[in-house]
């Protein structure tokens, strides 16, 4: 066993238009760190969180990467990869912003146990991570939705088929698209967001329009059409309820559109907002240009992140 492992898990974009809950990919920045050693004192152990101002508890039993990491552990214990007394002490780097809509707890909770993991010699395959990662993501929303850890996991543009049992589909990720996520510096908490859709009454009309998205969304990633991608983005049911929480975000989706975009929507619960795009000069005019709309609409300052969707997922890295 080494002495300590370091895993990297990337931030996600989830619903992605009209795939509420089905659909994620992962951005190649930003991302969680988590770093794993071996403990004298059995099970798990979170000795230092940093870069959370301080908001996120050590205790692994409310922290997604604990809850996860202790879910891996005891899986492993289970096989017998792990002694029945092992132990596992954490250091969580959070190195995205809390509430962005960019899968924050997920990165975190796919971190924490990849690293449980990677420091007993990888005896589980990545696919039975998901559930230990989604342990801890539903100590985070309070539902174990996968949109944001299957994508941060395993990398790439994936369809979650069911839930019972869990189904993950790669999804192909044509050459040429780009990705412009702009983070304004303020919050939607992910449990606020998803109850305004408690109770709520969808019209068939909806429900047929996101369907019709969602099914040409796929064909056009088979296909690499980004037209017909673009044309995709688009959701009838949630974004309508859910962009009021979002200071300026007519604004910010209009600029992208004239920008060059090829499609724009939240970011999972927001207050992130993304455009694809059909290639790097258009991405990153697309995202400085929602980046202008959240200042000038609702006097917001954001941050910005464009580059191709993150084929890789979660993995060991060597970084101080």
């Amino acid at each position: 066993m080494p002495p300590r492992v370091r895993v990297f898990a990337p931030a996600s974009v989830s619903n992605v238009g009209p795939g509420f809950d089905v659909l994620g990919f992962a951005l190649e920045r930003p991302g969680d760190v988590v770093e794993a050693e071996a403990a004298d004192e059995p099970g798990v152990r979170i000795v230092e969180v940093a870069g959370d101002g301080g908001e996120l508890s050590t205790d692994p039993d409310r922290n997604v990467a604990g809850v996860a990491a202790r879910s891996a552990l005891s899986a492993l214990r289970g096989i017998g990869a792990a002694a029945p007394d092992a132990g596992v002490r954490l250091r969580v780097h959070k190195r995205m912003p809390l509430a962005s809509g960019l899968g924050s707890s997920a990165a975190s909770s796919v971190a924490g146990a990849l690293a449980v993991n990677e420091l007993f010699g990888r005896p589980l395959e990545r696919r039975a991570l998901l559930d230990h990662a989604l342990a801890g993501e539903a100590v985070a929303s309070g539902s174990a939705h996968a949109d944001n850890v299957a994508p941060s996991l395993f990398g790439g543009f994936v369809l979650i088929r069911t839930y019972d049992p869990i189904d993950v589909i790669d999804l192909p990720v044509p050459e040429g698209l780009r990705v412009a996520v702009v983070h304004p510096h303020c919050r939607v908490e992910t449990s606020k967001a998803r109850a305004l859709l408690h109770g709520h009454p969808f019209t068939i009309e909806q429900a047929v329009a996101n369907l019709g998205n969602l099914a040409a969304l796929v064909v056009g990633l088979h296909r690499k059409d980004l037209d017909l991608v673009g044309r995709s983005i688009e959701d009838r049911m949630v974004e309508p309820l859910r962009a009021p929480l979002i200071p300026g975000f007519a604004a910010v989706k209009a600029a992208a559109r004239r920008a060059g975009a090829l499609g724009c929507s939240i970011s999972g619960s927001g207050p992130s907002v993304f455009a694809l795009a059909d290639g790097d000069e258009t991405a990153a005019r697309a995202a400085a240009a929602m980046v202008d709309a959240f200042r000038d609409a609702a006097g917001l300052d954001a941050e910005s992140y464009v580059g191709p969707i993150d084929g890789a997922g979660a993995r060991r890295i060597d970084e101080p």
